[in-house]
């Protein structure tokens, strides 16, 4: 049991990861934080990515939250995320979501409407604090 949260070094990553804190302290659970590097995206990307990671670790751990600190390559982010909420029986999913367009307010990212659908658990979208 855990909250999964999806996590990449960005306002919306952020704003996802503190909601995950957030709801592991209400519920007295673990946080599974993940992390997707598609292969095409370089080496540099991963090497980030990695340094992120890091630091998102030390954090949790200096907060006091228990953690696991997935680094996923070659898949699908939406994939990813589903799957390791299978693996590790998820209460819940937490995905930061971006800013769209008028036009893109039609419409929800392919994979967050993926994981919207397909998660075996409740999914629980925020987005940063407006600036």
């Amino acid at each position: 049991m855990g909250i999964v949260v999806g996590y990449l070094a960005t306002p919306e990553g952020r704003a996802a990861l503190d909601a995950a804190v957030d709801e592991a302290r209400l519920r007295s659970t673990p946080v599974v934080v993940v992390a997707s590097v598609r292969l095409d995206e370089g080496p540099e990307r991963r090497t980030e990515t990695e340094e992120a990671l890091a630091g998102v670790q030390r954090e949790l751990t200096g907060l006091g939250v228990a953690h696991e600190v997935r680094l996923l390559t070659g898949g699908d982010v939406a994939d990813d995320l589903i799957t390791t909420a299978e693996e590790v029986g998820a209460q819940l999913v937490v995905l930061g979501l971006r800013r769209r367009s008028p036009v893109g307010k039609l419409i929800l990212g392919a994979n967050a409407q993926r994981v919207l659908f397909d998660a075996p658990c409740p999914v629980l979208t925020v987005k940063p604090a407006a600036r």
